[in-house]
């Protein structure tokens, strides 16, 4: 019998999260963010699900070789773009739109002999301070690519530093827009947390929007709303089972380090996962998980293949019961159970972005094609 740990990827909440992106901006085009292996949910796995968006966006070209051997013809976004000049016959042969930057990279456009001109997104640093052209130089990239063979179109884009806080974008929409105010090209501004709060707005929601956690039913601005609030579906489950359980004295301790030591007689349950799965070892006592449904906390320090938790809540669990580690729960009384991986993340002092990432490939990974499959 394998290790009772598996992750279950719902393919129905996927379809609903994309459908829930193209409420918030009806007008707008889908960039379908699936970079770092569809935020750890596995690029093939989610592909069909996602494939009525209007285009992938991602990092490496090795990612986009791949959607482009499932039969992906629609297009592909490289959002940190070429790293050297060579990567450009890449974009060639794999007809791959690409992100600019830097000044290097368009010195390496402008070097590139290609059959097919590019297209590319121009990006403006409107505050994130990561990567792109401040306002004050972006006319003059702008003029450069235009005027090159090499480049078919040139798209603008910028990213949101305070979409998800209270400082907002306000600041950086109003740097975008007045730099780029008669410039020809399409816009990309939204990424998840803009989409959802804020592309409502035409000169916010732009041209295309670039929906990312969103997709996998994280919500971008946790705790201030979770994703129920805004509509989404979780689409990644950890789940286990117990695997022993421990009748502890008032006193006793448990795990590594003696962190917990119980404060009465209680007993206590042993789940098959760790942090060589991909939870967090820093996960503090009082961590939700479900058993049969139910939310009990985490006691004792989380070791590399186990965890443990108090059973107080749930007196009839046993070897075997059912462990939600995040995501969907399994009904109880006619009502689905869930926990959102935004909350165990807000727990352990992260996000749940890590937790999707962190998944560790000795899990196994099934695919649900339904919530009833």
């Amino acid at each position: 019998m394998p290790r009772p740990l598996e992750a279950l990827i719902h393919l129905d909440s996927l379809r609903h999260n994309l459908q829930r992106a193209r409420e918030c901006a009806p007008d707008a085009r889908v960039w379908s963010v699936v970079k770092a292996n569809a935020y750890g949910h596995g690029l093939r796995r989610v592909y069909e699900a996602l494939r009525s968006t209007d285009g992938f966006a991602l990092l490496d070209i090795a990612e986009a070789q791949r959607l482009r051997e499932m039969d992906w013809r629609g297009p592909i976004l490289l959002l940190e773009g070429v790293f050297e000049a060579r990567d450009l016959e890449w974009c060639s042969r794999l007809n791959l739109w690409h992100v600019v930057h830097r000044n290097e990279q368009i010195d390496w456009i402008a070097q590139h002999k290609t059959e097919w001109p590019h297209r590319v997104f121009l990006k403006m640093n409107t505050g994130m301070n990561r990567l792109g052209f401040r306002p004050e130089a972006f006319r003059s990239a702008w003029a450069r690519l235009s005027a090159l063979s090499q480049v078919d179109e040139v798209s603008l884009i910028t990213h949101f530093s305070d979409a998800d806080s209270p400082r907002g974008i306000a600041h950086q929409v109003a740097a975008f827009h007045e730099f780029t105010a008669d410039l020809s090209g399409e816009r990309s501004l939204c990424n998840s947390a803009a989409t959802l709060r804020h592309a409502h707005d035409p000169l916010v929601r732009g041209d295309w929007i670039r929906p990312g956690v969103m997709l996998y039913g994280a919500s971008p601005d946790y705790p201030e709303h979770d994703a129920g609030h805004w509509g989404l579906q979780a689409a990644m489950t950890l789940r286990s089972r117990l695997i022993a359980t421990q009748n502890l004295r008032a006193g006793d301790t448990v795990g590594y380090g003696s962190r917990f030591t119980a404060p009465r007689d209680m007993r206590i349950g042993v789940v098959a996962c760790g942090y060589a799965d991909g939870y967090p070892r820093h996960a503090p006592d009082g961590t939700p998980v479900l058993v049969n449904g139910i939310k009990v906390p985490i006691v004792g320090r989380v070791s590399m293949d186990m965890l443990e938790v108090d059973l107080s809540l749930v007196p009839d669990a046993d070897i075997g019961s059912e462990v939600t580690l995040w995501g969907k729960g399994p009904t109880v009384a006619g009502h689905p159970t869930r926990l959102p991986i935004d909350e165990v993340a807000l727990h352990c002092g992260t996000i749940g972005y890590e937790l999707m990432c962190a998944l560790s490939p000795r899990v196994a990974i099934e695919v649900m094609e339904s919530a009833s499959a």
